[in-house]
């Protein structure tokens, strides 16, 4: 039993402050020097992390307090990196549970402690952001003690330590009036309630591989906690899958442990400890790295499956290969395969000819992380619509993912919101008020109709609304939705939009192109008030007279084009249209470009 070593991980809702309130616990704890610089957020590494200030990725760190090593694992907050998630709540001995003081419990935090309660974790609840001035802790208190209940907690996990701290201004207390000094009641606490694993030091090596990073010197590196004896470098070790077979063998070549946000190499790792390993190339998440005496597995939590999935192939666009480097599929295909390997919750599948890649994942946002990581790594591909995934019970009845909608906004807004989720055949659970003509609505809406909603939702309470999504269970089809309703405006032909053209065009709907943009046949340039697709030229150009008038010489005034996410661009199409992706643009398009041939596809297709 090594009693020097307590490994916990923080969970919390998106924007609950759990990676700042690692920042300060790092600065406050000695890791880094008095002169040395320190960026905020140092746990969210990634450019799209910081970018959009979420933790994509789960990450290990470490503190020494007291002559102890706290382990910490920074946990992703959205529903859709859920996968990561659960994975490392195996590694921990105790959670953190973050609580913003005014937005209260939320989707993610019951998700997250779902599954902490579960494995058998009694958390610490912190409530965070106290110096708000709309804070109301004594309120959230009551919620997430009502929340305990409602999970099923035991009697020891209700009997939770409670501590009012501000992640930022870097203090904890235990009373909401205490003093706020520093994070040492905090540190503390974890040591005193936080109690280690009881590991057997004597049996031989055995790990469960965790997490997986690509390393471009060490190539595959794994992490996990060690649970039973002690890792040597240059030591002999196998992978065996969950069945107990064999999956790789080979020598351990690095051992390196975290201190701080750096991997320090070790000569040992003894059980208990979380560390990373290099030497196997087969090896993957929920594999057991162990001495070639090991032959039972470690026992590994299960991943909640993927409920969408989008299907990718090559950019057959006549501006194929002008923006990226990576156009083959044989490119696209060793990326993707990387990706579902390092990402669990990512699964993988292609067809026969190794040319069209279906990739299936939890949600919009996991899938939209994807394609813009690809972007930015130069490739271009075609990207059909999401589709969700189905799936049927023992009587054949065919199911569908339902989500749990819970959004907070202004009173006056919530009737259009009630109205346009009955329209997705969402279901009124609840409606509570949150006080300042605030309500709290809660749905139960089918995913299918959600893709791109929540653009929808911000502009219906003019973007002060916050709205949160987290998959509820399988339930019953809910019957045929409907799709976009507005045609679309195809261009007819392939060169230049002209500022002339699309000025005369704007009142035919909303357009998606402006001046000198590049265009080309069967490429969508904009919506039609009305449903039906309408072939339209945006190239024509104004025919030069030697006349001057002042009506013929006015200004044209273009309206400014609307900017679209990944996400929003893919749920706007139909079941015949694909998305152009490549580094500099996204371009909707119809999925067969000649409109005779789209003629002809749609003869086929109503004649079967």
């Amino acid at each position: 039993m090594n009693n020097n070593i307590r490994n916990i991980t923080i969970i919390a809702h998106v924007d609950h402050g759990k990676t700042t309130l690692i920042d300060n616990l790092m600065k406050q704890s000695g890791s880094f020097r008095d002169n040395e610089v320190v960026d905020e957020r140092l746990m969210d590494s990634g450019e799209l992390e910081k970018e959009r200030g979420i933790t994509i990725l789960a990450k290990p760190t470490s503190i020494n307090w007291k002559d102890t090593r706290i382990n910490i694992i920074d946990t992703p907050g959205h529903r859709d990196f859920a996968a990561e998630v659960e994975r490392v709540l195996s590694l921990a001995d105790g959670a953190l549970l973050l609580v913003d003081s005014a937005e209260g419990v939320m989707p993610q935090t019951k998700f997250v402690l779902s599954k902490a309660l579960k494995q058998g974790l009694k958390p610490i609840v912190v409530i965070n952001k106290l110096d708000k001035s709309d804070q109301r802790a004594d309120d959230v208190l009551n919620e997430t003690f009502d929340l305990f209940v409602s999970l099923d907690a035991n009697e020891e996990q209700l009997d939770f330590p409670v501590l009012y701290a501000s992640g930022r201004s870097g203090w904890a207390s235990k009373d909401i009036d205490g003093p706020r000094e520093n994070l040492n009641p905090l540190l503390d606490l974890v040591l005193d309630q936080v109690k280690p694993s009881k590991f057997d030091r004597s049996k031989p090596f055995a790990m469960l591989s965790t997490l997986l990073y690509a390393d471009n010197f060490l190539g595959r590196s794994l992490v996990g906690r060690i649970s039973q004896g002690t890792a040597k470098a240059n030591q002999h070790i196998k992978a065996i899958n969950l069945k107990g077979e064999k999956v790789d063998e080979g020598r351990l070549t690095k051992i390196f442990r975290y201190e701080g946000t750096k991997k320090v190499p070790i000569e040992v790792g003894e059980a208990g400890d979380i560390v990373v390993i290099a030497g196997l190339e087969k090896a993957n998440v929920a594999d057991t790295i162990c001495d070639l005496e090991v032959n039972e597995p470690i026992e590994a939590t299960p991943i909640d499956p993927p409920t969408m999935s989008i299907k990718i192939t090559v950019n057959s666009s006549p501006l194929a290969g002008t923006e990226g480097k990576k156009l083959t599929s044989t490119q696209i295909r060793d990326r993707l395969i990387l990706e579902a390997q390092n990402n669990v919750g990512i699964s993988f599948s292609e067809n026969s000819n190794k040319d069209a890649f279906e990739i299936s994942g939890r949600g919009e946002l996991m899938l939209e992380i994807l394609l813009t990581q690809m972007r930015r790594e130069g490739f271009e591909m075609t990207v059909s619509p999401p589709k969700v995934l189905f799936k049927s019970d023992e009587n054949s009845k065919k199911l569908e993912p339902i989500e749990e909608i819970t959004m907070d906004l202004d009173e006056e807004y919530s009737s259009r919101i009630i109205d346009s989720m009955n329209r997705r055949k969402g279901k009124l659970v609840e409606l509570k008020d949150t006080g300042k003509n605030k309500k709290r609505l809660i749905f139960q809406a089918p995913t299918r109709g959600l893709m791109g909603y929540t653009s929808r939702f911000l502009t219906l309470t003019k973007g002060t609304g916050v709205i949160n999504r987290i998959f509820h269970s399988y339930g019953d089809f809910e019957g045929e939705m409907v799709g976009r309703r507005n045609g679309a405006l195809i261009s007819m032909d392939q060169g230049k939009a002209v500022a002339f053209s699309i000025f005369n065009l704007q009142a035919r709907g909303e357009m998606f192109v402006t001046h000198n943009d590049p265009v080309y046949t069967g490429m969508i340039v904009g919506l039609a008030p009305k449903p039906g697709d309408l072939i339209i030229n945006v190239m024509k150009g104004k025919k030069l007279t030697n006349m001057r008038t002042q009506g013929t010489d006015e200004n044209i005034v273009l309206t400014p084009v609307r900017q679209m996410s990944i996400a929003e661009q893919l749920s706007m199409l139909n079941t015949d249209e694909a998305l152009e992706i490549t580094p500099k643009s996204c371009r909707l398009r119809k999925a067969i470009l000649d409109p005779h041939e789209r003629k002809r596809s749609e003869k086929q297709n109503t004649a079967t």
